[in-house]
């Protein structure tokens, strides 16, 4: 694997790594928000008009990047080693 293709995959795991600290957050605060809630015996007007709340469609666009990440460095990495393996100047043909 070049240093450009270690580089990218690198990347890509770093920006997943951020996404799932980030959707550890959101998890915290939508707990946070609910209990705040009940203890003011109020609930999302968001929630009552669409059925999901703000912060359930974010978790849920937050879980659809970290799978879309997931699934491109798993398919980078077996690009990247079937490509090792083809002789120098003859990438295989897929």
């Amino acid at each position: 694997m070049s240093t450009a293709q270690q580089k990218m995959v690198l990347d890509w795991t770093v920006a997943r790594d951020d996404a799932e600290g980030l959707l550890r957050s959101l998890l915290d605060a939508k707990r946070e928000s609910e209990k705040r809630l009940r203890s003011l015996h109020q609930s999302d007007p968001f929630k009552r008009a669409t059925g999901r709340s703000a912060i359930d469609d974010a978790i849920a666009s937050t879980q659809r990047m970290i799978e879309t990440l997931n699934r491109n460095i798993r398919e980078s990495r077996h690009l990247l080693e079937d490509l090792e393996l083809e002789p120098a100047g003859n990438p295989r043909a897929k």
